[in-house]
C-alpha cells in the first residue's frame, strides 16, 4: 500500500479487506444511487473566485458548535455497525476525534454503548437518534446519552420507513452474529424485546415510528435538556418549520442518499435552508464531503460546519484508528490550503463571493 494522499483512497482499500456484505451496507446507496453519485458530483460544479495578496501567514479553522469549542467545523457524522468494519469500531472513532479536537456523533444503532465511548477518554459527542414507536425506548436511550456525558441529540427525520438499498437485498444484509447493537442491551424493550441478537438489528428498524413529526421533536424537548439538532432536511419549508420548533440546528443531510433517491445532493440544497433559517440557527452539512474544498464551498454557501460519515468508515476499515485520524488530518490541512489560496484567515472571512454556482453563472450581470 503506497503512501495515502487523499480520503478517497481508503474506498477501495476497505472494499478489498471487508466481506462484501459489510461493504455494500457501507457503500450503497437507494435504488438507482442517482443522489449517491450527485452528492459528490454537485461540489464539483461548484468553482472558486479566490482573493490575492491577503496575508495568509496565520490561518485559524477553530470554531464553536452549540457552544462546544472545536479545532476545525469538520466533524463525525453517525454511521452504523463500525465493528463490522473493524475490532475497534466507535472506540476508535472517539479517539481519533477526540485526538483532532472535533466532535463525534455516535449512532443509536452503534455497536458499542454510549457508556463504552465515554470510556475512551475525553471529548464532545452527540448522539444520534431515532423516534421507536414505544417512546419507552426512545426514554431510555436518551437518557442513557445523558448520563454518559453526550451534549446534544442528533434526532434523524428522514426515516419514517428504511430506503430501498437493493444491494442489502441482493446481500441479505443481516448483522454478524458476534455483534450486537450495544445500546439497546439492557434496556427495558417492553414489546421490542426479540432474544436473537442478529435479528435484533432488522427488528428495531422496523420498529421506527411512521407517525414521526414535529409534535415530537415538541415531546423530545420536554425530556430532555439536551439541545436537538434536526437531521434530515433538505427544503427551505422544513428550515422554516424546523426554526419554529425550538431545534437548536439543522443538519442538511439525505441519509447519505440512502433513503429518497433523486433527491437534490445536500450542496445543493444548502443555501435554501440557510436562507429560511435567518440566522436564527446554525446549519451544518452532512453528504459527499472528501475533501477540504469542499468544507470551503458548505462554509461559503452558509453552513456552520460539515459532517462525514463513509469516510471515517472505510478509514476505519483499512487502518483502525489511524485510519480515523488520518482522514481528518487530511481534511485539516486541505481545507487550511483552500483557505489560504482563497485569501482567508478564519472561518468568519469565507463569504459567498468567494464561490460561482451553476445558479450565478446563469445570471446574466456579473456579481460584484
Amino acid at each position: 500500500m503506497g503512501e495515502i494522499t487523499n480520503v478517497m483512497e481508503y474506498q477501495a482499500i476497505a472494499k478489498q479487506k471487508l466481506p462484501k456484505m459489510a461493504y455494500d451496507y457501507y457503500a450503497s446507496g437507494a435504488e438507482d444511487e442517482w443522489t449517491l453519485k450527485e452528492n459528490r458530483e454537485a461540489f464539483s460544479r461548484i468553482l472558486f473566485r479566490p482573493r490575492i495578496l491577503i496575508d495568509v501567514s496565520k490561518i485559524d479553522m477553530t470554531t464553536s458548535v452549540l457552544g462546544f469549542k472545536i479545532s476545525m467545523p469538520i466533524m463525525v457524522a453517525p454511521t452504523a455497525f463500525q465493528k463490522m468494519a473493524h475490532p475497534d469500531g466507535e472506540y476508535a472513532t472517539a479517539r481519533a476525534a477526540s485526538a483532532a479536537g472535533t466532535i463525534m456523533t455516535l449512532s443509536s444503532w452503534a455497536t458499542s454503548s454510549v457508556e463504552e465511548v465515554a470510556s475512551t477518554g475525553p471529548g464532545i459527542r452527540f448522539f444520534q437518534l431515532y423516534v421507536y414507536k414505544d417512546r419507552k425506548v426512545v426514554e431510555q436511550l436518551v437518557r442513557r446519552a445523558e448520563r454518559a456525558g453526550f451534549k446534544a441529540i442528533a434526532l434523524t427525520v428522514d426515516t419514517p420507513r428504511l430506503g430501498r438499498r437493493e444491494a442489502d437485498i441482493k446481500n441479505r444484509f443481516v448483522l454478524p452474529p458476534h455483534l450486537t447493537l450495544k445500546n439497546f442491551e439492557g434496556l427495558d424493550l417492553g414489546k421490542m424485546d426479540q432474544a436473537n441478537d442478529s435479528g435484533l438489528a432488522s427488528y428495531v428498524a422496523g420498529q421506527i415510528d411512521r407517525t414521526l413529526s414535529w409534535k415530537d421533536v415538541k415531546w423530545l424537548q420536554s425530556i430532555t435538556s439536551l439541545p436537538i439538532l434536526v437531521k434530515g432536511v433538505v427544503t427551505a419549508e422544513d428550515a422554516r418549520l424546523a426554526v419554529h420548533s425550538g431545534a437548536a440546528g439543522i443538519i442538511v443531510s439525505n441519509h447519505g442518499a440512502r433513503q429518497l433517491d433523486y433527491v437534490p445532493a445536500t450542496i445543493s440544497a444548502l443555501e435554501e435552508v440557510v436562507t429560511a433559517a435567518q440566522g436564527r440557527i446554525p446549519v451544518y452539512l452532512d453528504g459527499g464531503v472528501r475533501r477540504g474544498t469542499d468544507v470551503f464551498k458548505a462554509l461559503a454557501l452558509g453552513a456552520s460546519g460539515i459532517f462525514v460519515g463513509r469516510p471515517v468508515v472505510f478509514a476505519l476499515a483499512a487502518e483502525g484508528e489511524a485510519g480515523i485520524r488520518n482522514v481528518l488530518r487530511m481534511l485539516r490541512e486541505e481545507f487550511e490550503l483552500t483557505m489560504a489560496l482563497s485569501g482567508c484567515t478564519t472561518l468568519a472571512d469565507i463569504s459567498r463571493s468567494h464561490i460561482l454556482t451553476d445558479g450565478d453563472r446563469l445570471r446574466p450581470t456579473p456579481r460584484l
